[in-house]
């Protein structure tokens, strides 16, 4: 790792090591629930990634335990390049939004599978909210928790946003 820059789902991973000895199935519920939202990491990804950096020294696994799984634990040189890493400006973000690209070549659909498919994910982007709303009651004291949920909320009421304009503007069949 020490030839290449830490990579963010790397970084994530050493992150969450700050807080303790983590089995790779742990740290994938924890990546899932903690970042889940805003971050995608597959299992396939946390064991590649576990894989190099016990390579690179920035992990060490110790005996594997329950399941056959191996807890790793971080290291000084861990420590070091996640430090690194989390000083380094994030640089910009890319909107990748399915539904945005559906809606772009929206006139090779008819419109009622159009107004089928923002209903349904302006349903799901409502649930989300009320998920975010709920979590930030539990996390309300975390303050690092709480910007992480600001944004989702704020993200949320967004999109709710845009799907009543995108209906104005599709007309009432398309939404």
């Amino acid at each position: 790792m020490a030839e290449r820059p830490l990579n963010a789902t790397a970084a994530s991973l050493l992150g969450f090591l700050h807080e303790g000895s983590k089995t790779g199935w742990d740290l994938v519920v924890t990546a899932q629930e903690r970042i889940g939202k805003f971050w995608s990491i597959t299992t396939s990804q946390v064991y590649r990634e576990l894989a190099a950096m016990e390579r690179a020294g920035l992990i060490e696994a110790g005996e594997r335990g329950a399941r056959e799984r191996k807890p790793y634990t971080l290291t000084e040189d861990g420590r070091r390049a996640f430090s690194e890493w989390i000083e380094r400006d994030p640089g910009p973000e890319n909107i990748r939004y399915p539904m945005l690209l559906t809606v772009a070549f929206g006139a090779h659909l008819p419109p009622e599978r159009l107004a089928e498919m923002l209903d349904s994910h302006r349903a799901a982007h409502e649930r989300q909210l009320a998920e975010y709303e709920r979590d930030a009651v539990v996390h309300g004291s975390n303050r690092f928790a709480m910007a992480t949920l600001d944004f989702g909320i704020v993200y949320e009421r967004a999109v709710l946003e845009w799907f009543d304009r995108v209906g104005n503007r599709l007309g009432k069949e398309s939404r």
